[in-house]
Parts: structure tokens; C-alpha cells; sequence
């Protein structure tokens, strides 16, 4: 089977930050794809005004929206409540921590306030909303059958969207000078730890969990410049993301499959 195919027994996949960019893209794809999981969650700080994405859950019913804003204690135990309320005791099977700020400063312009924004939504916020959606990916993994894969976006998975600029070991003096953000360089390098830690939490349970790279796409975020389309990336991610095992366990992966350097 192929990764893609593996969506379509997957009951139940949750995307944050899916108003814009690639959360937007990662549910478009895959509620028109043919390969849709029984449930598509898709999160918003403000779904009033995510017009494209209210269309899709217009078109397509397996698409719910829920009103989540990552940097609110409060917001993401409601939403994990309302999740509950959805799933039942089928529990969530896979939990993508996509939703992230570029805060752009170099040397001269940082702040502690662009350091600290930053930090929490992209390190923070992901490490809450696991912890907050524990019970319910322990859930789905408990249900998994006897002689299944002992993990897989199919039984219980946490993939956090990160970034190859958060990489410690490319960092190289050509890449500081065309990407000089400390805020945002920093707070991927501090979710590829998040990742690695909640590896081994997650591990007992049969949680897989995984950091990822989309590549360098042409988002808001990523600029008119990048050489990878939304579409050319999510479809890439979600085959390689579909594939996944025990063997990428805590593992830090492109949107091509090959393991990156933390």
C-alpha cells in the first residue's frame, strides 16, 4: 500500500494552522486526493475568516472546523475537549503540529518580546497541544489490532512541522546571511528537541512521533521566492508521512523521506 493510500484507513487526522499556507493545503489534499481519512479536524485561531477552508468543509462533511488559538492554555483544552466530543472512543490517530510564525530579526533588530513570540508558537504551543491530546492519541493507539505495525499515522502519530533552518549542523555563513532569523531558527531548533523528548514519552504507548521538513514553499511564510508549490510539497509529505514506522520513531525527516541532521 501506498503511503498516500494509508490515509484512507487512518479515522481521524488533526491539522493546526490549517486557515492558510500549508495546513490549508495539507487538508485540501487530503479531502479531494481520494485517500481521505475518516475525519479531517482543521484548526483555526479565527475560522470566520478562513474562507477557503470553510468551503471545503461546506463540500466535503468529513471535514470539521474547531476555533483553536495555540498560544491560549484555555483554547487548546477546549478544543481538545471538542475533539473528544468528535472522535469518541475512537480517539485521534494522527496530530500534525503545523500551525507557526515567522518573527524575521537579525542581529541588530531581535528582541527578547520577537525571541518569546516566536518561541511559544513554534515550540510551545506544539508541546502543549500534544500534551493536551495525549489521552486521546493514547486512545487510538490502544485500539490498534493484534498484529498491527507497532506504529504508524494509522494507529497513533504526532508530526511537528519544522524546518531545515533549524538545523544546528547546516547551519552555514551563505544561509545566516540570506535567512538571519534568529526568533524563528531558534524556535525550530528548540521543536526538534520537543520532538526527540517526546519520542521516548510516547514511546511506551506506541506513539510515533515525528519532525519534519515541508521544503521551501511558497507561502506567506515562505515568500514568493521558494521553488516548491504548496501542492508539490504536501503531496510529497503526506506519501512520506503515510509511510512512516517504528523505524522513524523520534527522526527528523525532509519532505522527501530522507533523514536530516538535528
Amino acid at each position: 500500500m501506498s503511503g498516500l493510500a494509508c490515509f484512507k484507513n487512518c479515522g481521524s487526522v488533526m491539522v493546526t494552522g490549517a486557515n492558510r499556507g500549508l495546513g490549508l493545503q495539507l487538508v485540501e489534499s487530503l479531502v479531494t486526493g481520494g485517500f481521505s481519512p475518516g475525519k479531517i479536524i482543521a484548526t483555526a485561531r479565527d475560522p470566520g475568516s478562513a474562507l477557503k477552508l470553510n468551503e471545503l468543509a461546506k463540500n466535503h462533511p468529513q471535514v470539521h472546523i474547531i476555533t483553536l488559538d495555540v498560544q491560549s492554555q484555555e483554547g487548546i483544552q477546549k478544543c481538545a475537549e471538542e475533539v473528544h466530543q468528535l472522535v469518541q472512543e475512537e480517539g485521534l490517530n494522527c496530530l500534525i503540529n503545523n500551525a507557526g510564525v515567522n518573527v524575521v530579526a537579525n542581529l541588530q533588530t531581535v528582541t527578547a518580546e520577537k525571541m518569546i513570540e516566536n518561541f511559544h508558537t513554534n515550540a510551545v504551543a506544539p508541546l502543549m497541544i500534544t500534551k493536551a491530546f495525549l489521552p486521546l492519541l493514547k486512545q487510538a493507539a490502544s485500539r490498534a489490532p493484534r498484529g498491527a505495525v507497532s506504529m504508524s499515522i494509522q494507529r497513533a502519530a504526532v508530526v511537528n512541522m519544522s524546518s531545515l533552518l533549524g538545523s544546528i549542523e547546516l547551519v552555514s555563513a551563505e544561509q545566516m546571511n540570506n535567512f538571519n532569523w534568529y526568533p524563528y531558527r531558534t524556535s525550530k531548533s528548540a521543536l526538534n528537541m520537543v520532538s526527540r523528548c517526546l519520542a521516548v514519552d510516547l514511546e511506551p504507548d506506541g506513539i510515533l512521533c515525528v519532525a519534519v521538513h515541508p521544503g521551501w514553499v511558497r507561502t506567506d511564510m515562505g515568500g514568493s521566492q521558494a521553488p516548491l508549490s504548496p501542492e508539490e510539497s504536501v503531496s510529497s509529505l503526506l506519501s512520506v508521512l503515510g509511510g512512516l514506522s517504528e523505524k522513524h520513531h523520534g527522526s527528523f525527516v525532509n519532505y522527501t523521506g530522507e533523514p536530516l541532521p538535528w
